[in-house]
């Protein structure tokens, strides 16, 4: 059985016909746009997104980014709507309405009840002449477009240009939010966007009394012996001098080594200074968590101590604490 082939020329002109509108929106860019995104950023109440069909999935998307990024928000279907769910709706909220003609019967019939429950309106449509241009408030116009279909039917460019649009106001307004990367990181707690924000001392399990600390002017067997008082020692000391500033590491790893080394079995009665591993890498507290996985990668060791601004230890950072976690590009020396 002969199948066609993929019209990869078509392909390539979808991918062309859409970046060509979505390039053009940034004229769109106006007074208008300004003030939608300051009534979005005024809203005393919840951002609700609401449209049908194609339309309908891109607000869902927009209203899902508004809500990720500091902006309370939610979807409304126009239908769901008329049947009871407008009791989501109070006079505190914006309503964002998505529809490419501005005519869709299902949105127009909303629009009313919109009114009277005492919402504001904000459309993201191509006509400003339409039912829901001339109704909203504020009208965001990304005029006719060509979609990219090839029966110039299916939505694809104007989705794309309501999505634009819908993504340029909601980073807007978080820019205006002065939204932080530690406020992203607590609302995507369970992906790797916020895993890779995470600091430190959020995933450090080695702190507190667990913490194994010790003089670093004792000997190697009275180092082993205060470390036997630690409930579940990991398999590093840590050693500072007599202002608890950080001075040296010592591992199960390199005591083994040195012990394997020793031939006149006197280690244990050596100073622990001679044997510690001095100036350890270490990582200061309210570092990027993925910053510490490049350290440990980089230099292939399984702890890593952390440490306050005086360079005296809070916690140890094991490599099991961040199983999972995506690294950044750079560990500094």
């Amino acid at each position: 059985m002969d199948y066609p082939q993929p019209n990869l020329n078509l392909a390539r002109n979808v991918i062309l016909t859409e970046a060509r509108c979505v390039g053009e929106l940034t004229s769109r860019i106006d007074e208008r746009f300004a003030a939608a995104a300051t009534a979005i950023f005024r809203c005393q109440g919840t951002v609700i997104l609401t449209g049908v069909g194609k339309a309908g999935i891109i607000a869902n998307k927009i209203s899902a980014t508004l809500a990720s990024t500091g902006t309370p928000s939610i979807f409304l279907h126009p239908v769901e709507a008329l049947h009871g769910d407008l009791g989501r709706v109070r006079a505190d909220d914006v309503v964002v309405a998505l529809s490419h003609s501005g005519a869709t019967e299902e949105t127009v019939r909303l629009l009313d009840h919109l009114k009277a429950r005492g919402a504001a309106l904000i459309a993201i449509t191509s006509r400003l002449d339409s039912p829901l241009g001339k109704y909203a408030e504020i009208a965001l116009c990304y005029g006719e477009v060509e979609e990219a279909c090839p029966l110039g039917l299916a939505p694809s460019a104007s989705t794309s240009c309501m999505l634009a649009l819908g993504d340029a106001l909601a980073l807007t307004v978080m820019d205006m939010r002065k939204f932080s990367p530690e406020e992203f990181a607590a609302f995507h707690p369970g992906g790797q966007l916020g895993r890779k924000l995470l600091r430190v001392e959020e995933l450090m399990t080695v702190q507190g009394d667990r913490l194994p600390l010790a003089p670093d002017n004792m000997s190697v067997r009275e180092v082993l012996q205060q470390a036997e008082k630690v409930s579940r020692r990991p398999g590093a000391l840590l050693l500072v001098d007599a202002q608890g500033r950080l001075t040296g590491i010592l591992t199960d790893a390199d005591l083994r080594r040195r012990l394997l080394s020793e031939s006149n079995g006197n280690l244990l009665d050596r100073p622990v200074g001679e044997v510690m591993i001095r100036q350890p890498k270490c990582i200061q507290v309210g570092e990027l968590a993925s910053h510490a996985l490049a350290i440990l990668n980089k230099f292939r060791i399984d702890e890593l101590p952390v440490v306050d601004a005086d360079h005296k230890p809070v916690g140890m950072l094991d490599v099991q604490d961040l199983v999972g976690l995506k690294t950044v590009n750079h560990a500094q020396e």
